[in-house]
């Protein structure tokens, strides 16, 4: 659990006099790659995603964060932004400056542990991320896509997030085109059924498209 999950804004104030309150509207892109690396952002509400994107425009989503946690660690080497922020909804976030930062990791020793522990987390992640993009096709990336989003919803396993094909292309770094074939053979054959944006997995997937 993120050592801010249950704050609010007083109790981060206090932790961080020289934090802030800022607000973003949904869409809007709160960090983007490149940019200099000055504050931790704390989720008060809302969800977004972190991704990145070539010369050509094409985005993989690396993850979503929802309210509770932060990101925004590489603000310790105070390097670029390895990463694009944007809000998947209206957000709120308390930003905590690089200052603040450093003086919580020699004084607080809860944050300094969650900090590892996130770092290390996002080490394992890339790591089965560069993996799958490597060793798996995308079929078998979409597959485990649907059946770790989905969640148990009236007796149904509902990947309850409304995304469309370019956002689900976009998380498991295929093209849109790939995914809306391989969504349309699983729909016809009675796989998933898609409903408003909506993903029902009806039945066990089969293990090769």
């Amino acid at each position: 659990m993120s050592t801010f999950r249950g704050f609010d804004e007083n109790a981060l104030r206090g932790l961080s006099p020289g934090g802030a309150v800022r607000a973003y509207a949904k869409n809007a892109v709160v960090v983007s790659e490149g940019d200099v690396t000055d504050a931790l952002y704390v989720i008060l509400s809302g969800r977004v995603k972190v991704f990145v994107t070539d010369e050509q425009g094409k985005e993989v989503v690396i993850s979503t964060i929802s309210a509770g946690d932060y990101f925004g660690e590489l603000v310790l080497d105070g390097g670029p932004r390895s990463a694009s922020i944007m809000a998947l909804e209206p957000c709120r976030f308390f930003v905590i400056p690089q200052a603040d930062v450093e003086r919580m990791l020699s004084t607080n020793p809860a944050f300094a542990q969650d900090l590892i522990r996130k770092l290390i987390g996002k080490v394992r992640s890339l790591t089965s991320r560069v993996r799958d993009l490597a060793m798996k096709d995308v079929y078998t990336r979409l597959a485990r896509f649907l059946e770790e989003s989905a969640v148990e919803k009236d007796g149904r396993r509902v990947v309850a997030e409304r995304l469309t094909q370019a956002d689900i292309a976009a998380r498991i770094g295929g093209s849109r085109e790939m995914v809306s074939r391989i969504l349309r053979d699983l729909s016809a054959g009675g796989y998933v059924s898609v409903d408003s944006k909506i993903i029902t997995l009806e039945r066990k997937l089969p293990p090769n498209w």
